[in-house]
């Protein structure tokens, strides 16, 4: 083999092992569970447990966000956040913790929040004849 070949073979393994290691380390969801046991930053998809409420005081301590979520397991655990509560936070149809499990509580060092879309105020039906009837939603 020429030496240019060989040269050629050993970046192209160079840059196969780069990009193996780069995709190695990928985040992906977890639940409460594998929050618990890892010693990493998680994110944690779910859906806020409206019917525990918040925990926000704007005057009291405006650096603090409480609140309970259930992980996609089904798992209910208290979530805090070091910051202002999100805007539109009740609004939210799904949310994605970035954060650590400490003592049974999940300290969120960020929220993603999934809105509803404005697109989908409208419930569309399309019958047999292909006409389209539009709901409200109510």
């Amino acid at each position: 083999m020429r030496k240019s070949a060989i040269i050629g073979l050993i970046t192209i393994a160079i840059c196969i092992g780069f990009l193996v290691s780069l995709n190695a380390d990928t985040d992906t969801y977890s639940n409460f569970t594998e929050a618990a046991s890892s010693n990493k930053e998680e994110h944690v998809m779910g859906h806020w447990e409206k019917s525990k409420g918040t925990e926000y005081d704007a005057l009291k301590d405006p650096n603090h966000f409480g609140f309970y979520m259930k992980d996609e397991k089904g798992k209910v655990k208290k979530v805090v956040l070091n910051g202002t509560k999100p805007q539109d936070f009740e609004r939210s149809e799904k949310l994605v913790l970035i954060g650590k499990m400490e003592n049974d509580t999940f300290y969120a060092t960020k929220i993603l929040m999934k809105c509803p879309s404005k697109y989908n105020d409208n419930l569309v039906e399309i019958n047999q004849d292909g006409q389209v009837k539009q709901y409200k939603k109510s």
